[in-house]
């Protein structure tokens, strides 16, 4: 795995603010995997994370594209995103086989876009803790 910080320069729209621009990115190579960790601006200057995960995929023509999911992150939110997450690696690393298994990845088939859209219908207002 290796990690590519980027810093790019503060973009400018057409009125002269810096409304969703990059202001920082880091890149993650993780396998067939690609994480953007993005820092952007809101029209107030008030500074958020999106989290992208970027993976090469191919159609039946044998053309690549990528496909990609985002997650936004605001700053209100990052301890508990942070602390949940922190939750679920303790968990992970203590319940883990120590024989390797499966990933996602070759358990995958062709009928992802179904599973994706399974996923896709979630009621973010039932998350509440």
């Amino acid at each position: 795995m290796s990690h590519d910080i980027t810093k790019k320069p503060e973009k400018k729209d057409f009125e002269g603010s810096k409304f969703r621009q990059e202001i920082y990115s880091k890149a993650v190579r993780a396998g067939k995997r690609t994480y953007f960790f993005d820092v952007k601006s809101t029209r107030k200057g008030e500074l958020y994370l999106t989290i992208t995960e970027s993976k090469k995929r191919f159609d039946k023509q044998g053309n690549y594209f990528f496909e990609k999911h985002k997650i936004f992150l605001y700053k209100e939110d990052f301890d508990k995103f942070s602390n949940g997450l922190e939750e679920i690696i303790e968990y992970i690393n203590e319940h883990q086989p120590d024989e390797p298994t499966e990933t996602i990845e070759n358990n995958e088939d062709e009928s992802t876009e179904s599973s994706i859209a399974e996923y896709s219908n979630i009621d973010f207002e039932d998350l509440n803790n």
